[in-house]
């Protein structure tokens, strides 16, 4: 057991009626019951919509009970947290910008809101009727996590159970616990029960839920409940109103076998290992196989299709890809300001308006070049492009072979901006479509140091490196080589190969070159001119057959 050990969980279920007259006498209860909250508790949920406890029919009547029980509620949650010292989470409609959102609102143990959470799936009556705010940025449409205490909480409310689909992303963000504030209404009990226990075996967190009761009597509704990972229901309050409590251990996960007789892991991680996600929704179509799994040979548009548009820009890349590139190479640096942008070279003249270092400027400072016009005036005006950029249009649409830049190839790369692509690769679920380049072998044990299980590619690196690409790749665990012109040869390519490691090769724009490079077995060719060299690897690849 890590972390702080077993938890106190308390979940709230009062009395909810479709009579808005009764919205005083329903409200009441709220602020009772968390008056009956205690020093023993570790952590505290009520249901959705807490400050409006009866149904609103109208749009009126749902202001009129945000304007009347919306100050009081959040008082009383912050005073209960402090007072119990206790995590408590609460969830009501809310003014946020100006527009009332659907909102759990995390307080901590000193009883200081330390997160919130948007209901990521707004109902037709949420959006149409009462008119609340749906249209988030981006950034909130990623599962939300708030650390308190050491512990991760993940979130859904009402609506938001419903969208399996979303369990997956969840799983990813590795939470301990997920808080359902819900309400649920329409759903029996074993209905809600299957859905709590599905999202706790999906994601390996505990699921602790607080709804409203429709009466002690209801079929439907309530199941404010308590579950394990392993799908374990530890409490269900059904229809009962009141609240209950129930131990848990936030740090206890459960792990199985990944199929019979293998090692084990958690469920969604064994779901990984097989996931297609082209097959699902439409937005499949756009989606590619990913690194593990698309066929070789690749061409790969290196710093985009470069011929006919700039280098490492928006236009070079899109060329390449809607072309159906495999996979796409750049080149990344970060800013004085920690920004990560994509250029090639380390100084700023040869592509650009600008002069001097690219790390010696900060993100602002560059925006005021052209990063187009030297390329034509077509493309005047392009600015210099992040790597986020890059990963909002392409992630998952092509394989990216990423190049980490350092200042020189002996020094370490500045661990702040690993971390940072790191971070970024993974709140856009792309890792397996993403490889990292380097010919600094001294980068590549950085990598693996952050996430063993990132992918590598042994670069040439300084010329009298070049011969030992290969006895480097091995060394350092890589699982690609990008060999460099002229400095290989067959034995090199068969070695790679007969360690498993496939090989690059930087780079061809002549046919009959890329011909007998394929002929030696090179897996991927590296290439400026995407549509010419992509038309020789086709003809090669369909002679094979």
């Amino acid at each position: 057991m890590e972390g702080m050990g077993m938890m106190k969980a308390c979940v709230i279920q009062p009395y909810y009626s479709a009579d808005y007259a009764l919205s005083d006498q329903c409200f009441e209860p709220y602020i009772d019951m968390m008056d009956q909250c205690d020093e023993s508790m570790d952590l505290i949920v009520l249901p959705e919509a807490s400050n409006v406890p009866c149904l609103a029919h109208t749009r009126e009547e749902f202001l009129a009970a945000v304007e009347r029980y919306s100050d009081r509620l959040l008082d009383k949650a912050a005073e209960t947290a402090k007072r119990c010292n206790a995590v408590l989470f609460v969830n009501a409609a809310i003014y946020v910008e100006g527009k009332i959102r659907n909102t759990t609102i995390a307080y901590n143990r000193q009883g200081e809101v330390a997160g919130h959470y948007y209901k990521q799936h707004l109902t037709p009556g949420e959006v149409f009727k009462r008119k609340m705010d749906s249209d988030y940025s981006f950034e909130h449409s990623q599962p939300t996590v708030i650390e308190i205490d050491g512990v991760r909480y993940g979130f859904l409310v009402c609506y938001d159970f419903y969208f399996y689909e979303a369990f997956a992303n969840m799983a990813r963000q590795k939470m301990d616990v997920i808080i359902g504030c819900s309400h649920q209404r329409s759903d029996t009990h074993a209905a809600l029960e299957m859905m709590s226990r599905t999202l706790a075996y999906n994601t390996n967190a505990w699921v602790v839920r607080s709804s409203v009761s429709m009466g002690e009597d209801s079929p439907l509704g309530g199941g404010s409940c308590v579950v394990k990972p392993d799908g374990t229901v530890l409490l269900d309050m059904k229809s009962q109103i009141g609240m209950a409590c129930m131990e848990i251990e936030p740090h206890q996960k459960y792990y199985k076998p990944a199929g019979f007789g293998n090692p084990e892991k958690a469920h969604y991680e064994y779901i990984e290992e097989g996931r297609r996600p082209w097959k699902y929704r439409p937005a499949g179509s756009a989606i590619v196989r990913h690194d593990h799994i698309m066929p070789y040979p690749r061409v790969c548009a290196h710093r985009g299709f470069n011929t006919i548009a700039p280098e490492n820009s928006m236009p070079a890349f899109g060329a390449a890809v809607a072309m159906g590139a495999e996979e796409i190479e750049f080149d990344l640096w970060m800013t004085s300001d920690g920004v990560i942008v994509s250029i090639h070279d380390p100084t700023l003249d040869r592509v650009s308006t600008g002069t001097g270092k690219v790390w010696e400027h900060t993100y602002e400072e560059l925006l005021q070049y052209d990063f187009g016009c030297k390329h034509g005036e077509e493309f005047a005006g392009l600015k210099i492009l992040t790597f986020e950029e890059i990963l909002k249009k392409f992630s998952c649409h092509v394989v990216m072979n990423i190049h980490i830049k350092t200042q020189d190839n002996v020094n370490p790369c500045d661990e702040e901006m690993l971390k940072k692509i790191l971070q970024l690769i993974d709140k856009y679920d792309c890792k397996k479509y993403c490889y990292f380049m380097s010919g600094n072998d001294i980068v590549h044990s950085q990598l693996k140091a952050l996430d063993p299980d990132v992918l590598c590619c042994m670069g040439g690196g300084d010329r009298d490196k070049r011969w030992q690409i290969v006895e480097r790749a091995i060394a350092a665990g890589c699982q690609k080589v990008q060999l460099f012109k002229p400095y290989f040869n067959q034995e090199m390519i068969d070695k790679a190969h007969a360690h498993g490691i496939q090989c690059n090769v930087f780079w061809s724009d002549d046919p009959e070159e890329t011909r007998q490079f394929l002929d030696m077995g090179i897996d991927t060719i590296l290439t400026n001119d995407y549509n010419r060299i992509a038309q020789v690897v086709k003809d090669w690849k369909e002679k094979q057959v």
